[in-house]
């Protein structure tokens, strides 16, 4: 299905087509709120802002629009980057465990353990004295 919005030119640079997609899909599929999102954001058009942007800087809005669509495409490396195996491990952990209990305590007590990580995670960001 992506093979069909986008073709390269001679230049290898890829030609894409921002299309719009309004499903069908499953609510009960696991992605159906990607899936939402994709579908909602569809409706916008992303040239407008890129363009303005584009045209502030002084950049091509191809480069501008293939740094957003990059800097976004590897947004998750770079978070567990930042965070860490180890951290992201013990994260999703937490998740597990409430999912494996499925209580609504479970959940509770899971959400304020990673709220405590992501506080600990912002110390240096909220207090860059620190580490001065």
């Amino acid at each position: 299905m992506s093979e069909d919005s986008i073709s390269t030119t001679e230049s290898e640079d890829p030609i894409l087509v921002l299309s719009r997609w309004d499903g069908p899909f499953n609510t009960e599929d696991p992605d159906a709120n990607f899936k939402d999102e994709v579908r909602a954001y569809g409706l916008l058009d992303p040239l407008i802002t890129l363009s303005e942007a584009a045209d502030s800087l002084d950049i091509p809005v191809g480069a501008l629009a293939r740094y957003v669509l990059a800097k976004w495409a590897t947004g998750g490396s770079e978070g567990m980057l930042q965070v860490g195996g180890i951290t992201l491990k013990r994260m999703q952990n937490i998740c597990h465990r409430a999912e494996h209990l499925d209580t609504k305590q479970a959940r509770l007590d899971a959400y304020d353990e990673l709220r405590q990580i992501v506080d600990w995670l912002n110390v240096p960001i909220k207090n860059p004295e620190l580490y001065e």
